[in-house]
């Protein structure tokens, strides 16, 4: 037996281990307002592994911002899959209500709080510098429409692409989150009635 290939995944799972230990003391300092003071070694030490380790697994403490971020935005992304699927007979109108559950959510989310109401430089990650973030949910999104509704093609990315870009901006000025649904579904709906080209 390869010994190597034996550890692989007790390596994989301590890492995987880690890097949750690192978002979620991260996170801890987000929600409590002390992150613009915090510093890589404080994480690092919270989190109870070096601060190379930290660097090596996220690069810069905008990086780890980013993937904090894109952690938390998985699991609401998690809700609206169920969303979508269960309304797998009208894309739309699971586009819609899936919008409308994101806004309403979003509202009591205290990660998303903080950085919405916090200090100035932790918006970014959801506004200019919100790449990570967009590609991650993106990709996900798309791909759900591509498996899901095939005859869609490229516009699936478009879809994709709009509805969050859309959503995003209702979370960061929110108004009400049935108008906001409804501005969206009929976004939404343009494109999947528009000829493919």
């Amino acid at each position: 037996m390869n010994p190597t290939r034996a550890n692989t995944p007790n390596a994989a799972a301590e890492s995987s281990g880690v890097r949750e230990r690192l978002l979620d003391a991260a996170y801890t300092e987000v929600v409590a307002g002390r992150w613009p003071r915090m510093r890589m070694a404080d994480i690092a030490a919270e989190a109870g592994v070096s601060r190379q380790t930290l660097y090596n697994a996220f690069g810069t403490k905008e990086g780890l911002l980013q993937a904090v971020v894109v952690r938390e935005a998985d699991a609401f992304l998690d809700g609206v899959m169920e969303l979508l699927t269960n309304h797998a007979g009208d894309p739309v109108q699971a586009v819609s209500q899936a919008t409308h559950w994101t806004l309403a959510s979003s509202r009591e989310n205290p990660l998303l709080r903080a950085i919405i109401t916090g200090d100035e430089k932790l918006l970014p990650v959801l506004t200019t510098r919100a790449e990570p973030l967009h590609v991650a949910l993106g990709e996900r999104i798309a791909a759900f429409l591509r498996r899901n509704w095939p005859e869609l093609g490229e516009r699936a990315d478009a879809v994709a692409e709009v509805s969050l870009r859309l959503t995003l901006s209702y979370v960061l000025l929110p108004t009400e989150a049935g108008q906001a649904a409804e501005r969206v579904r009929f976004a939404v709906h343009s494109m999947f009635t528009a000829e493919a080209g």
